[in-house]
């Protein structure tokens, strides 16, 4: 326990908590806003030539797949963290953890991906590229923090 409590990883999961935190906050506002203002098709309507499932008002192709991957990465680091939280209280065993961590930094590479796309595409708002920033700096410290647990 005295290594766990010593090492850098209980700042880095307080650090990617409050972050993961933000994006699942930046996430739900982006897709409260593609449901309410997305596009609506009335019962004499017909499907435009290159509809997309995923489509969002605000932003560039790429905005709804990595809106919906941040979201799932968010809630996978929030998930991480707390079981972090869980055993730094409870036991030393740390393997739990550690491939908690993985899958979330995982997770996280693969938002960071779309949020790449993003930025190539143009287009978006200030939420937006926060919300791009958030995930590519959480893409650096979940990595810090999973190094972490395994050392």
């Amino acid at each position: 326990m005295a290594n766990y409590m010593g090492s850098t990883a209980p700042i880095f999961m307080i650090l990617n908590f409050s972050m993961y935190a933000t994006l699942l906050g930046l996430g739900t506002w982006a897709m409260n806003r593609a449901i309410d203002d997305g596009f609506i098709i009335g019962p004499t309507l017909e499907l435009p030539a290159h509809f997309s499932p995923i489509y969002f008002p605000m932003g560039n192709e790429a905005t709804g797949f990595f809106v919906i991957f941040a979201l799932i990465a968010g809630v996978a680091g929030v998930a991480s963290t707390i079981s972090g939280f869980d055993i730094m209280r409870s036991s030393d065993n740390r393997t739990g953890v550690a491939s908690d961590a993985i899958i979330a930094w995982a997770l996280t590479m693969l938002a960071m991906g779309f949020a790449c796309k993003e930025f190539d595409l143009e287009g978006r708002n200030a939420k937006l590229r926060t919300m791009e920033a958030f995930t590519v700096i959480l893409s650096v410290t979940q990595f810090i923090y999973t190094v972490a647990l395994h050392q």
